[in-house]
């Protein structure tokens, strides 16, 4: 029987690849997303479009009431997002605290229901700068911990950890994954606005591996 894993996927880039990287490994793919009130919620539409068409079990599950409880973030209050490259001291305010333990909490939750004996995530090296929950020590300590919290022990897998956007879009490019169905700006418009240091680190990726970013872009770049 296949091995049953949980991967938490917002709809972006690097859950994408992580996703896809469990199903072509043979695993048995429960897809997790959560709505946390982010302004990037059409990151969410994509996800549900994706498990659609790859025939992956998946929920959506709105966890928005934290936001009374998690405050000061410009992904999910009245604060302007930060534009830049993503290393710029100000993309702290995309922060949103202790997102990625309560995420990988829930999800630890949902795979013990589900007898699943993995939860996969998306973290990678460019997030350790800016992330405390997407660095190695803090993915060690959330494995350890989820070792004992149940009576069954649940695996972290952060499978990019030590890599980079770029070598995270060179790993899917050569899976042949179409990067047309993420979502990646955290501005929620209609077209990605290119000048968020998400956009920006994005973008970087794609011109490092001399491949056009198929996503619609404001006209606007400079």
């Amino acid at each position: 029987m296949p091995n049953k894993v949980v991967v938490i996927y917002s709809g972006g880039m690097d859950s994408f690849t992580v996703l896809h990287k469990a199903v072509q490994a043979g695993h048995d793919v429960y897809a997790l997303s959560f709505n946390y009130g982010q302004r990037h919620v059409k990151e969410l539409q994509c996800a549900a479009q994706v498990c659609q068409e790859l025939g992956i079990k998946h929920k959506i599950v709105d966890i928005s009431a934290i936001n009374q409880l998690l405050a000061g973030s410009s992904l999910t209050d009245d604060i302007d997002i930060p534009e830049g490259h993503y290393a710029a001291d100000n993309m702290k305010s995309t922060v949103v605290p202790n997102r990625n333990m309560i995420l990988l909490s829930l999800a630890v939750g949902y795979a013990v229901s589900l007898g699943a004996s993995q939860v996969y995530y998306g973290a990678h090296s460019g997030d350790h700068f800016i992330y405390p929950d997407c660095r190695p020590e803090f993915v060690q300590k959330m494995h350890d911990v989820c070792q004992i919290a149940n009576y069954e022990p649940v695996d972290i897998i952060s499978p990019y950890l030590a890599q980079t956007k770029i070598e995270i879009l060179a790993d899917g490019l050569a899976m042949g994954l179409d990067y047309s169905k993420t979502w990646t700006c955290y501005n929620g418009r209609e077209k990605a606005c290119g000048k968020c240091g998400s956009c920006q680190e994005r973008l970087e990726a794609f011109t490092l591996n001399n491949v056009t970013d198929p996503l619609p872009y404001e006209q606007n770049l400079s």
